[in-house]
């Protein structure tokens, strides 16, 4: 099927995983917006991305139910219809609970958890006029706990149960809706600045793939939770 009049929003797609997936749907022939918490920043990654096909930079802060909404009114506004959410948006504040801070605590799972929920909300009943599809971007960390992550193992393994209960609240909508649970990937995630050294991880494209292949998949079919991980650990 043509996707020449589909739309798709992107959340936190100025860089990273965000970035590699909005690529992706550009080539796929989507209209894609992709939001940061800075216009100039989503500006700039739309104007970088431009070539591969139509796109607009928008400001949103997920944190921010009203400013999520204006970001989706926005693109109806341009585009008339929503088809795709990609909830990508995350933060990692990472430490023993005797060190993470209240407001490391509340930012993490407003930015992780209570963030995609804003996304959601904002977008459901353009996504159910078009049955459209939700992908949103856990993490391996969403099942799987370690020491120093108080913070981002809840945010994250409650983005994992978020996910799967949406998915069984819409699917019956014609809504389809799936969670990427990706373990390293190459990406500006926590401060990393990625180079060479990162040739092991999943790399943004990869993601980017994955969820174009999600959206190629006969509707008749929901991979309902993926998880994804390197082939290989890096080399010691």
């Amino acid at each position: 099927m043509s996707n020449k009049n589909k739309t798709a929003l992107v959340t936190g797609g100025s860089k990273g995983i965000g970035y590699g997936v909005a690529k992706t749907l550009l080539k796929m022939g989507y209209k894609v917006g992709v939001t940061s918490r800075s216009l100039n920043s989503a500006e700039k990654a739309a104007e970088k991305l431009s070539d591969y096909g139509e796109i607009i930079g928008l400001e949103a802060d997920v944190r921010d139910f009203e400013s999520q909404k204006k970001a989706v009114e926005k693109l109806l506004d341009t585009w008339g219809q929503l088809d795709v959410l990609v909830a990508n948006a995350g933060i990692g504040n990472f430490g023993s609970v005797e060190d993470l801070t209240v407001e490391e605590w509340k930012d993490t799972i407003n930015t992780n958890l209570t963030g995609v929920f804003y996304s959601i909300k904002a977008c459901v009943n353009a996504l159910k006029k078009s049955e459209g599809y939700i992908i949103t971007i856990s993490s391996l960390a969403g099942t799987n706990f370690f020491a120093g992550g108080a913070a981002y193992n809840a945010s994250k393994f409650g983005l994992t149960g978020f996910t799967q209960a949406v998915m069984l609240d819409l699917r019956e909508k014609g809504v389809k809706v799936s969670t990427i649970m990706p373990g390293s990937v190459a990406t500006y995630f926590n401060d990393n600045e990625p180079s060479e050294e990162d040739a092991w991880k999943i790399q943004i494209e990869d993601i980017g793939e994955l969820v174009g292949d999600l959206l190629k998949m006969n509707p008749r079919t929901l991979p309902s939770k993926i998880e994804v991980r390197p082939s290989r650990p890096p080399k010691k």
